[in-house]
């Protein structure tokens, strides 16, 4: 059994390292120190919720209703058009350090950006109910493969947690306005490269 939760938090681990759009929204609102432990829970907890459904044999949904990826990859990649397009606007007009913190938003718009950066993501599906659970059928299903499932979720609540409140530790550099500026265009362009890769998949 501890062989199963080891193999499924580095399974998690692997797959949620990389900074994609969600990744850098907890990354800049740990800079900002704005509703970290919220937006934290919320991302691991969406997370868990995935992952048991992958793990609990929920992968074939997609079979269900062929036409999802595309609706979600569509979705998910206006959507991060728009953010990342209003990313690079505040790039270019700069005026932000990370003093300035009268513009912060209200938890419940918090909540709802990481919700659209979530569930409006096809490659999470992909990841959660997919990989993960084409990963747990190769444990036992009992112990084991819930062994495995809680090592996945508990990985997504290390990183998450991590990241948020980690990024506290690059925050001096983050004082000048041309740090901030750089950390925004980085964001922009990425939320916009993810957007073009979702769309070139199901096209």
């Amino acid at each position: 059994m501890t062989a199963a939760a080891v193999t499924g938090f580095f399974t998690g681990l692997s797959l949620i390292l990389a900074i994609g759009a969600q990744n850098a929204f907890v990354l800049r609102q740990g800079l900002l120190r704005q509703h970290v432990f919220a937006l934290a829970l919320f991302c691991a907890a969406s997370d868990a919720v995935l992952i048991a459904a992958g793990v609990a044999g929920f992968g074939a949904l997609t079979a269900l209703w062929p036409g999802l990826p595309l609706v979600m990859s569509l979705g998910g990649a206006g959507f991060l058009v728009v953010y990342g397009l209003t990313r690079l606007a505040a790039a270019w007009r700069g005026g932000h350090a990370l003093e300035n913190g009268q513009n912060a938003n209200s938890l419940a718009r918090t909540l709802a950006i990481a919700a659209a950066f979530t569930w409006l993501n096809p490659h999470v599906y992909l990841d959660t109910l997919g990989l993960i659970g084409a990963v747990s059928t190769g444990f036992a299903p009992g112990g084991e493969r819930l062994a495995f499932g809680l090592g996945a979720v508990s990985a997504s609540f290390v990183f998450f947690f991590g990241l948020g409140y980690g990024a506290r530790l690059i925050a001096p550099v983050m004082r000048s306005e041309r740090a901030w500026r750089l950390l925004d265009a980085g964001i922009g362009v990425t939320m916009l490269a993810i957007a073009a890769k979702l769309v070139v998949g199901v096209v």
